[in-house]
């Protein structure tokens, strides 16, 4: 479309954002050739962030490409041929389980580091197990494959119900507290570990890449503050364990003190908003 980004006064849409288009490959990258266990956070979190200066960007975790024939999408990625046999409700799987966590934390962790906007492919914000293919000579002109299965999302049987919902509530705080128009700032970051943590605005992000380990992750505090947990990526509500009523941090206010130590569980991540 020419013209798209001149300013609308002389014609054009104004849009004035530049595509990240190495951020998907970047994704694949990792988990083609390397076990998340193995991933470098300090690399992941330098990508994920540098951009020049004044230059808005939509960060993405995966395309249209990673959909067609011939690739694969994040989740079959993650999970393989378990998705076929695995994504029921009463099943239980380790590969899924896995799988499931890192989606979320894969999405969360670039919705809110890779740009100003963000940008998902239909049907993947639910993990969609099939690929796209549209008619052509070599499928016979077979329309089978170029569709998406919202059924999947649908069906209270299956799991993909609860990676639409964290979806959909992630979208939701980022947009409610316009969160994209805010910088990263870096709290902690420890390979060991497996843990980063970074503030937006008011709200501090809080990862642990970690296979099995949990952590009480040692948060730097500048001055007496509450914390309210507004998302979890192991809430029941989203396939995990955590009963999202239970009792937990409390939203009081701590100390000033140089650190404070907030809980996370392995392949995990939590915000809170901070007053």
């Amino acid at each position: 479309m020419p013209g798209m980004c001149l300013p609308i006064a002389d014609g054009g849409i104004g849009f004035d954002y530049r595509l990240g288009m190495g951020l998907p490959d970047l994704w694949i990258k990792l988990l083609r050739g390397k076990r998340d266990e193995d991933w470098d956070l300090g690399w992941l979190w330098y990508e994920l962030n540098q951009r020049r200066p004044q230059e808005k960007v939509v960060g993405y975790c995966e395309s249209h490409d990673q959909s067609l024939v011939g690739d694969k999408t994040i989740m079959f990625w993650l999970a393989d041929k378990e998705m076929y046999w695995q994504m029921e409700k009463s099943s239980s799987s380790h590969e899924i389980d896995r799988a499931m966590a890192l989606h979320k934390m894969i999405r969360l962790l670039t919705c809110t580091c890779a740009g100003e906007g963000y940008l998902n492919f239909m049907g993947n914000e639910f993990g969609h197990p099939e690929w796209i293919d549209f008619p052509r000579e070599g499928n016979h002109w077979s329309y089978f494959y170029a569709r998406r299965r919202w059924d999947l999302a649908d069906d209270p049987n299956l799991r993909y119900q609860y990676l639409q919902r964290f979806d959909q509530s992630m979208i939701a705080l980022v947009k409610d507290e316009a969160l994209l128009a805010c910088p990263s700032a870096l709290l902690l970051h420890h390979e060991e570990s497996r843990i980063l943590a970074y503030r937006k605005g008011e709200h501090l992000f809080l990862f642990n890449f970690h296979p099995w380990e949990s952590f009480a992750a040692p948060i730097p505090m500048k001055k007496r503050t509450s914390l309210q947990l507004v998302l979890h990526s192991d809430w029941q509500e989203f396939g995990g364990y955590l009963d999202r009523e239970a009792p937990g941090l409390p939203a009081a206010a701590f100390p000033s003190k140089a650190t404070l130590e907030l809980p996370i569980g392995s392949r995990c991540a939590a915000v809170y908003r901070m007053r």
